[in-house]
């Protein structure tokens, strides 16, 4: 999708991000009573920045890539969201992404609003140099609307730590000063905060056993099929697998690797950081990875990228519980299959909101320069997820509603009160 037709948002296809939560949206208007008249608001973006990063690479020549940053919503604080390294990012998908970090930010009543960053490159093939380049170019780019009190950036998709710190030091060598504050997912030396890296994937798990718990599901034996196995993917499996679970599948870009006793997470997870993938580990048998939706499974954890839950692979799915570590993994026609079959799915917004809790957390630190142990992290990170799963869960009972629109009303009722109550300017 390039820039000539990225404003045809405005009538995207309905299996597309922006076309899905566009979807989920109109799915939560009967519960929105009076705020209804506010609606549009979650439908149109703040502000969107497309810029041009042009780039010397080692050779000598000059490279053009197109970046983002979109805020979706700033009525309850600044924006929080990723930054993606993908060759495939498009404007639209990065409004998604956005618009669900409005959503997730206000499920567990973080004081921020929705944002998203991305640029349309392939990070494999740069040098370290050329990823730097990248980086500071495209943060003096976006330096217009970023910042500890107007959007803070953070990793997502092929971005880590290190890009954080080069986004924080141009960010602060443009402003003149040290903004730690700038970003989170940060090194710990430059102001980041333990638990951070496994945040997400810890909230997909404590979001994970307590949807177990309400249907009846027992973890210990539960099978476990795991799409994705970065930070999220990874470190769930890891902690399902201490609970007593087995897991079962694990597919990754460079392949789908099958065991029915169960894996060995910790060596599949310190094999797969070596070797850069799963391919090759001698402890399962590699199968298409169309077959990975055919792995009989208890628990089914869609931690890739968007739009991997079809409607066809839907009708597959032998497990009673889908947890979403990504973002947007499940397109809406999917989505009632599943409910028909009587399969529950715990939604990405409140599902993988452990990253930007803790998130939420570092930036509260760097602001006071007084850090947390790592276990009063976990501490403060499960009390809030458990918390808001209580919340969802209990509007979901009541209305008898999906637990993605039981989270959507949740969310969306915070931030049209906030709007509302802000009113309009000028």
């Amino acid at each position: 999708m390039s820039s000539a037709n990225d404003l045809s948002y405005v009538h995207p296809s309905p299996t597309s991000p922006w076309g899905t939560y566009l979807s989920q949206v109109d799915r939560v208007r009967p519960y929105l009573g009076k705020l209804d008249r506010w609606v549009e608001t979650l439908k149109r973006p703040k502000r969107a920045l497309i810029v041009d990063v042009p780039i010397e690479l080692d050779d000598g020549s000059i490279a053009h890539f197109e970046g983002y940053r979109v805020q979706h919503n700033l009525s309850r604080g600044p924006g929080k969201g990723g930054v993606r390294f993908h060759p495939d990012v498009t404007l639209e998908e990065v409004m998604a992404l956005s618009a669900w970090m409005t959503v997730k930010c206000a499920a567990v009543n973080l004081p921020y609003g929705g944002a998203k960053g991305g640029i349309r490159v392939d990070p494999k093939k740069l040098s370290i140099t050329e990823l730097e380049k990248v980086t500071r170019r495209y943060t003096s780019e976006i330096g217009l609307i970023i910042g500890p009190h107007a959007d803070i950036p953070a990793p997502d998709v092929n971005t880590n730590g290190q890009i954080m710190a080069w986004m924080m030091d141009t960010y602060s060598m443009n402003t003149g000063a040290t903004a730690t504050g700038v970003v989170t997912g940060k090194p710990i030396h430059l102001g980041g905060s333990l638990g951070r890296v496994k945040a997400t994937g810890r909230g997909v798990f404590v979001t994970g056993q307590e949807a177990a718990r309400r249907i009846g599901l027992k973890l210990e034996g539960a099978r476990v099929a795991v799409q994705g196995f970065g930070n999220v993917g990874s470190v769930a499996a890891e902690l399902f697998a201490k609970a007593g679970a087995k897991v079962v599948a694990v597919q990754d870009h460079t392949g789908t690797l099958v065991n029915d006793r169960g894996f060995d997470v910790a060596q599949l997870s310190e094999f797969s950081r070596t070797n850069g993938g799963i391919a090759g580990f001698k402890e399962g048998a590699m199968v298409s990875d169309d077959a990975f939706w055919d792995v009989p499974c208890d628990v089914l954890v869609p931690a890739a990228l968007e739009g991997q839950l079809t409607a066809e692979r839907a009708r597959r799915v032998t497990a009673r519980l889908v947890l979403e570590g990504a973002n947007g993994p499940t397109v809406p026609e999917a989505d009632d299959i599943l409910a028909e079959r009587g399969v529950l799915v715990v939604p990405d917004v409140i599902c993988n909101a452990g990253g930007v809790t803790v998130s939420y957390f570092e930036w509260v630190q760097d602001f006071s320069s007084f850090f947390w142990t790592e276990d009063e992290i976990n501490q403060r990170l499960d009390r809030i997820m458990v918390g808001a799963f209580e919340n969802i869960w209990e509007k979901s009972a009541r209305h008898a509603i999906s637990l993605r629109t039981a989270t959507f009303a949740v969310a969306c009722e915070r931030i049209l009160i906030a709007r509302e109550e802000r009113g309009l300017y000028p």
